[in-house]
């Protein structure tokens, strides 16, 4: 189906399922999503490429001289959402951005992981990726605020009636059933008011768009049943944070990339120099895939979250986990990033960091099959094993001194990404706790 049959698609289904609004939807550099709602009689000039927007009233986008900007919605985004509102049957695309010159905005996250995906393609190979998105739901007060109290007391997979988000979950699952996810598990996680669905695996940039969709849909059914679902990384001390694995794989003319099963460990030579790749870029990673002060309160030895910058085909505790099947499933499951991150930009950085290890012909080091959380520092550093930032400043310094992911950024996303990071440190840095007080007011 070309271009003109695909927009001649949309406008079709749009008047079969008797749509009013249609949301234009995009995200900001921190991944935040976005959209502009227009009336259906204005789908055609929407779908023509017509519609412009103020770029100087979005986060990280443009300064005011230069406001004006093009929302180009790709057709295969096309979703009427299931629930109905008041005003109407309301459905979305989601939108690259674009210049008013007609080329693409330099601060789109959705372009510039196109723009990695084109690198990859130059390569012969197109990267398939699966997430598994970790949240917590939450109980509101009486004017409707979320509060930290967890709506439960369910462990791992606990079923009801300890599990009280279970309602809340299934009518999650049949929300994104509907909207064309491919739901492959959801169950309750470690902690308390903690869940995670996880859906199939797909190619890098359709995988990014479901993640946005995934976390509005969330948090729009979570708001339904009267509970506040956070995607936070560490919203509370002492128990396991909110993780988004992401398990990766590449494809060359048809077939998996990854596997080879005259390997040992059934890995190919591409497989084992994209591992290499991450893992030699894993620092830099960091500020993109844990792009937040909290990010770092998950990253930390206990709470089943990786620390150190490893690979292993067995155990869970190294940054890089190779899960036991092979053939067509071959993958690599990348452990540190969070929900907090900008899925567009998390996904270009991964691949770019892996393109670079198979360009480089770069060799990981042999994997880590014992629980590195008990291994000592003196055993560590004789391993050569290495650490992930401990901080958000930490993560800036060595992205600020890796080329290869900030050319995956480009320099204006780069700058504004890292500029308003710093902002966010220095806030926290100046700004009184509530654990200082407890432990200094009467102390001194």
């Amino acid at each position: 189906m070309d271009d003109k049959e695909k927009r001649a698609a949309v406008l079709n289904r749009a008047e079969e399922w008797g749509v009013k609004f249609v949301r234009l939807q995009f995200t900001d550099i921190f991944g935040v999503l976005k959209n502009v709602a227009i009336p259906v009689d204005q789908l055609p000039k929407a779908l023509n490429n017509e519609l412009m927007f103020d770029g100087s009233s979005i986060e990280g986008f443009v300064r005011i001289e230069e406001s004006d900007m093009y929302l180009r919605p790709d057709p295969d985004t096309f979703v009427v959402f299931p629930w109905r509102p008041h005003e109407g049957t309301v459905a979305r695309l989601i939108c690259d951005v674009y210049n008013p010159d007609g080329t693409p905005f330099a601060g789109c996250p959705r372009c510039t992981l196109k723009k990695v995906m084109a690198e990859a393609a130059a390569m012969g190979f197109t990267m398939n990726a699966g997430p598994e998105a970790e949240f917590f739901l939450f109980h509101t007060d009486a004017s409707g605020r979320p509060t930290l109290e967890t709506h439960d007391r369910a462990g791992y997979f606990d079923l009801t009636p300890v599990d009280l988000g279970e309602d809340a979950r299934r009518d999650m699952v049949l929300t994104l059933e509907q909207m064309g996810f491919e739901i492959e598990a959801s169950h309750h996680e470690v902690a308390p008011g903690q869940h995670e669905i996880d859906f199939k695996y797909a190619e890098a940039l359709t995988t990014a768009d479901r993640i946005a969709t995934f976390k509005f849909v969330v948090r729009t059914i979570a708001q339904r049943h009267g509970l506040h679902a956070t995607f936070m990384p560490k919203p509370i001390y002492g128990i396991n944070g909110s993780g988004m694995h992401v398990n990766i794989s590449l494809s060359k003319d048809g077939q998996n990339a990854f596997y080879d099963p005259s390997d040992k460990l059934g890995l190919s030579q591409t497989a084992y120099q994209f591992i290499a790749g991450v893992m030699a870029h894993a620092r830099a990673l960091a500020a993109v895939t844990n792009p937040t002060v909290n990010s770092y309160k998950r990253l930390v030895p206990g709470y089943e979250a990786p620390v150190y910058i490893a690979w292993s085909p067995r155990n869970r505790s190294p940054l890089i986990r190779v899960p036991a099947k092979r053939g067509s499933s071959t993958r690599i499951e990348v452990r540190h990033p969070d929900p907090s991150c900008n899925p567009y930009l998390a996904l270009a950085v991964l691949l770019k960091a892996g393109l670079d290890g198979i360009k480089k012909g770069l060799t990981p080091p042999p994997p880590t099959d014992k629980n590195i959380f008990a291994m000592t520092p003196a055993e560590l550093q004789a391993e050569g094993i290495g650490v992930l930032p401990g901080s958000l400043d930490e993560a800036l310094e060595a992205l600020a001194a890796d080329e290869v992911i900030k050319e995956a950024l480009g320099p204006h996303i780069y700058e504004r990404l890292t500029l308003a990071q710093k902002l966010e440190c220095e806030q926290y840095r100046t700004r009184v706790h509530q654990w200082e007080i407890d432990q200094y007011l009467t102390k001194f």
